[in-house]
């Protein structure tokens, strides 16, 4: 009897191991969404940095570094988007880790930027454009790396991963297929839009709209009195009516653009972290990004 009972005891507790989802660490917000999508209930998630805040302004903190190391898998953006203090604690921590980028057709830190001045600009991001998820294409790719680091990490979990990725690779591509639709609608010399930083240019590419932003790839680069100026005359000889603030950014530099070209700021965008609902996952939050963009654009 006694025997048995500690039989029961042991398949028990077996049983609840494998019930306790995979702890993964992501560095910022729509990453630990694609690692949700995919994970399910097989994951636990936490991002280092959350909704609503700047990757570009992010430096590691001893708090992260046990998250980090408690972790079983970690999953980092890639293309310079991670400051170097996150890199090294990530490796020194001997976690396993994989970059969702990885493999991407990634564009150079200057392609696709329309209408700036920034080459002389220095930003910590070096030679690649991390803001690889604004294009939703892209994206399939980014979600398929996501989940052979999590087979890779729980192999018993294959299967489970296989399936939500497809699932989730069925959704990018409706995404796309409706943002192309919804961009097709403007007229070209319409899909011209003013946002803080230059986070859109995959998009800019991906659907051909023209962005314009006072900052260039990173957040934390300067703009000079002279880009500013250079932006309200192409605003003001294009027309320019989308103009946006972003909702990792300090408003003041598109407010007083918009204030001195007398154009309306159109709302805010997501640009490198989700916010609340609807925008509380990737998904939600481009699917929102693009009908503010072109509702804005059609005015």
């Amino acid at each position: 009897m006694k025997q048995w009972k500690f039989g029961m005891v042991a398949a028990l507790a077996t049983g609840l191991a494998a019930a306790a989802p995979m702890p993964v660490v992501t560095s910022f917000s729509i990453l630990g969404d694609v690692a949700k999508q995919i994970g399910g209930e097989r994951v636990a998630v936490q991002s280092l940095v959350g909704p609503n805040q700047d990757s570009h302004a992010y430096h590691i903190t001893s708090g992260d570094i046990k998250k980090v190391r408690s972790a079983k898998l970690v999953l980092l953006n890639g293309l310079g988007l991670e400051a170097a203090d996150v890199q090294r604690a990530v490796k020194q921590s001997k976690v396993p880790y994989a970059e969702a980028a990885a493999g991407l057709k990634a564009l150079k830190a200057q392609e696709g930027h329309h209408g700036h001045s920034h080459e002389g600009h220095h930003h910590d991001h070096g030679e690649f454009d991390p803001h690889v998820w604004t294009d939703p294409v892209l994206m399939q790719g980014y979600a398929a790396n996501v989940a052979n680091a999590m087979i890779k990490a729980d192999p018993a979990g294959k299967a489970y991963y296989q399936q939500r990725l497809t699932a989730y690779q069925t959704q990018l591509k409706k995404l796309h297929a409706d943002t192309q639709a919804a961009f097709n609608a403007v007229p070209k010399e319409k899909r011209k839009v003013l946002t803080g930083h230059d986070a859109f240019s995959y998009m800019s590419v991906r659907y051909g709209i023209t962005f314009v932003s006072p900052q260039g790839v990173s957040s934390s680069a300067e703009a000079s009195a002279k880009d500013v100026a250079s932006i309200i005359r192409q605003i003001k000889r294009e027309g320019i009516k989308a103009v946006f603030t972003e909702n990792i950014k300090d408003t003041r530099m598109v407010d007083q653009i918009a204030k001195e070209t007398g154009v309306r700021v159109s709302g805010k965008l997501y640009s490198d972290a989700l916010g609340a609902a609807p925008a509380n996952t990737y998904i939600g939050m481009y699917r929102y990004n693009v009908n503010a963009l072109t509702s804005a654009m059609k005015k």
